[in-house]
């Protein structure tokens, strides 16, 4: 709350600090030099009949800004399905006056986001063998459905997006396969159905783009678009594999599934006018799942276009998953926060690519990395040197940023994580002569390791191993100098304990709501392999010129098309649940344990998680197809929950496009009593020894007729719960049935500032399903 609260500081201060809209000419001139992207949003009923489109009278206030209509701003998109009104780049005195206009509710300055970068079907149970009753057969593979990924764009030619033995394109579909650069519309099949692009916002702010690094189209240059929509929705390929690694078949969630690309995302970044153009068009086509792998800083709901669009599909009735970002493992970096949005955490999956140091010592570190290429030679140790003490400017070569290093030629170098790219250091080290790299993971980091696609030999170590390895060249004599070799082993499966939380995954608590728990789930998002775009080297660095038909990459980006692929399946198998039934039946029947049987490890430490790390956990996509009961929530749930969360009348408005009459929804509660599958609260201590809240949901049987849940209630220490009624009784499939949850917690000592948290669950089970809610309290002493 307190970067919300920081932004919107900002944004006052900006517009307090501006000329009135009666400026001179001159003026204008000279303000106009700090214009920047706006997204307006209007009563669309408010439009005089004698403008023929709405387009056209946003046109006309545009001009009216300007007495010189040649500088007039233009509209960049309009929208009109999500979210009613344009965008346009503003100065900030013009967008005072816009603000000024009766038929203006908001004006939203824009933000620039950034992407949160084939055993996984497999290790989730989906296996394309498996007999009837199973989701994958129930679903018919995604058939029917569509997926639309808000992302860098395609590479239409893959095989993972082949139509093969593909019925016809749904009737339902109104949208179209755009033309562009290298991307003739015919491209487009019984699979890729869609694709369309949006740059508008991009160029107001860089101008135009250049055409010899992008593609004005479509197509995919970047492959992080590729990968996750081959992650959502791939067909089976087989051989597959990345330079040799994780060979066997590759499949996305969702094989048969249709997919429709929006390209939103450029060299620059992903800015909200474009991102919300995607959501308005992805709706109005006809998709049912959107999948948006991109995010950025954490503000009130009103002022984030992400949100907004997504509130505006979910009351379509449109899935909307989004990554959770890779800013863990510290607390509160979760992003994508939304209550209507389903938030996916990253988990390591039963694979990794170990490729340990060997040092000069006998000592050997484990590591892990993707490596063809010439090698290091079998049985030759190699001098060893650390970054940091071979450069000029110590900081900048500890890093390996680009021409830092010096004397390096013919050595195995150590580099430090940081600023530049994991791959790009490995570049620098080549550049200058060095024969390999030993990537250490910095404090912060801990012990989490990710492969990456290298351009010469080179490993990953963790934080305490590569304080280790900087140890034992700090202190090796010069009668013995420091040496070492990387030894590659290839690809491990079966591994334990898996899964993990990966240590790029971000964390709770929720910066903005609190009482909602977020991340939602996690899902597989360490060394994922996915399909991958000719022209884009697979560690992305610009010097690589192989080409590979599939990439590995690690992100929250690669979680959060699991995600996708699995609610297009449960949609496909369930027609009539809402969003919120499909986002509850993942978290509901989510498990916290992995292969050992035990909980579920932190990456970063190699402690045990908790719910701030994984929310309801990992998801388990079988046991989500049926799991009995569902907390489903309406889009005036989330009005309600708005109106609790002490949102303005005005500012629900911006979100919903909803009139909120906040009277009713007060008097029934509190923002925690939103109908959500996890239960969450949050106490201010100010001394006070005990505190009590009280929750309540409301539960669809999904199930059978005539079940009985029985409830459990497993609650922390210094916790007492209690659930009223203690059993439900269902006499038919689509009932609802309501209980209540009161949560009394014992005040424990804090320093002043500082938070505690406490996690327990709730457990409702008719002896056939389990229906698991996780119960957080987390306490605050003020400081």
């Amino acid at each position: 709350m307190a970067l919300s609260l920081l932004y919107l500081l900002i944004i006052s201060l900006s517009f307090s600090n501006l000329p009135s809209s009666s400026s001179s000419d001159n003026n204008n001139n000279n303000v106009n030099n700090a214009a920047r992207t706006f997204i307006v949003q209007v009563q669309p009923s408010s439009k005089p009949s004698i403008f023929p489109t709405h387009q056209d009278w946003y046109s006309s206030s545009l001009s009216s800004l300007s007495s010189d209509k040649a500088t007039a701003p233009t509209v960049l998109h309009t929208y009109s399905t999500v979210f009613h009104g344009f965008s346009a780049k503003l100065s900030p005195s013009q967008a005072q006056t816009l603000q000024s206009l009766d038929h203006v509710t908001a004006i939203i300055p824009e933000q620039l986001r950034q992407l949160h970068t084939t055993r996984s079907p497999e290790f989730l149970g989906l296996r394309s063998t498996d007999a009837a009753g199973t989701l994958l057969k129930e679903s018919d593979f995604g058939s029917d459905l569509v997926i639309g990924v808000i992302d860098t764009g395609i590479w239409p030619e893959r095989k993972s997006f082949h139509d093969r033995d593909l019925g016809p394109t749904p009737s339902k579909w109104k949208g179209q396969c755009v033309a562009g650069k290298d991307f003739p519309a015919t491209i487009c099949n019984r699979k890729l159905i869609g694709a369309r692009f949006f740059s508008a916002g991009f160029e107001a702010t860089n101008g135009k783009m250049n055409e010899t690094t992008e593609y004005r189209s479509p197509r995919d240059s970047d492959g992080h678009g590729t990968h996750t929509a081959s992650i959502a929705a791939g067909r089976y390929v087989f051989p597959a594999s990345t330079l040799g690694y994780a060979k066997g078949v590759a499949a996305g969630m969702a094989p048969k599934a249709r997919l429709a690309a929006y390209k939103v995302c450029w060299s620059a970044g992903c800015y909200d006018s474009d991102i919300l153009a995607a959501f308005d068009a992805a709706v109005a086509d006809g998709c049912d799942v959107v999948s948006l792998s991109v995010g950025g800083v954490v503000v009130p709901y009103f002022l984030d276009a992400i949100a907004i669009g997504a509130y505006g599909a979910s009351d379509a009735g449109v899935f909307v998953s989004a990554s959770a970002g890779n800013g863990g493992p510290g607390g509160l970096t979760v992003t994508n926060v939304a209550p209507w949005v389903t938030t996916v955490g990253a988990g390591t999956i039963d694979r990794d690519f170990p490729a340990d140091v060997k040092l000069g010592n006998g000592r050997t570190i484990p590591g892990m990395s993707i490596y063809s290429g010439p090698g290091l030679a079998p049985g030759r140790m190699y001098p060893l040197v650390y970054a940091g003490g071979v450069g000029g400017d110590s900081y900048s070569s500890s890093l390996c940023l680009e021409g830092s290093l010096s004397q390096v030629k013919g050595k195995i170098v150590v580099c430090d994580r940081g600023i530049n790219s994991r791959a790009a250091k490995g570049d620098v080290v080549k550049k200058a002569g060095g024969v390999g790299m030993i990537l250490a993971n910095g404090v912060f980091d801990g012990e989490g390791l990710v492969a990456d696609c290298h351009v010469l030999p080179a490993t990953a170590v963790a934080a305490s191993t590569g304080d280790e390895i900087r140890r034992y060249i700090a202190t090796s004599k010069s009668k013995s100098p420091p040496t070492a070799t990387i030894v590659f082993k290839g690809t491990r499966i079966r591994v334990r304990p898996a899964p993990v939380v990966a240590s790029f995954s971000a964390r709770g608590p929720n910066p903005e709501s609190p009482e909602i728990l977020k991340p939602d789930v996690i899902a597989p998002g360490l060394n994922i392999l996915a399909a991958w775009p000719d022209k884009v080297g697979p560690s992305g660095v610009a010097s690589d010129k192989r080409n590979t038909e599939f990439n590995i990459l690690s992100g929250t980006s690669m979680a959060c098309p699991h995600v996708s692929g699995l609610a297009a399946l449960l949609k496909a198998a369930h027609p009539d649940w809402s969003p919120a039934a499909i986002r509850s039946a993942l978290m509901t029947t989510a498990y916290t344990v992995d292969n050992r049987g035990e909980t579920m490890l932190d990456e970063s430490s190699g402690n045990t998680s908790s719910v701030m790390d994984f929310g309801a956990g990992h998801v388990h996509p079988q046991k989500a197809m049926d799991p009995g009961l569902v907390y489903d929530i309406r889009s005036y749930d989330y009005v309600d929950f708005l109106c609790n969360s002490n949102y303005t009348t005005k500012n629900i408005q911006v979100v919903t496009r909803k009139l909120a009459n906040c009277n009713g929804a007060k008097k029934a509660g509190h923002s925690g009593n939103l109908n959500y599958p996890s239960l969450s609260a949050v106490f201010q201590q100010y001394g006070k020894h005990k505190m009590s809240t009280h929750f309540i949901r409301t539960v669809t049987n999904v199930g059978t007729p005539n079940s009985v849940y029985q409830v459990t209630i497993k609650p922390a220490a210094g916790m007492t719960v209690t659930v009223e009624p203690e059993k439900l009784a269902f006499r038919r499939v689509g009932q609802k049935l309501s209980f209540l949850v009161r949560v009394q917690a014992l005040a424990v000592k804090l320093s002043p500032g500082s938070t505690s948290v406490k996690s327990g669950s709730i457990v409702w089970s008719d002896g056939k399903h389990t229906v698991t809610s996780p119960l957080v309290v987390t306490m605050q002493q003020p400081l």
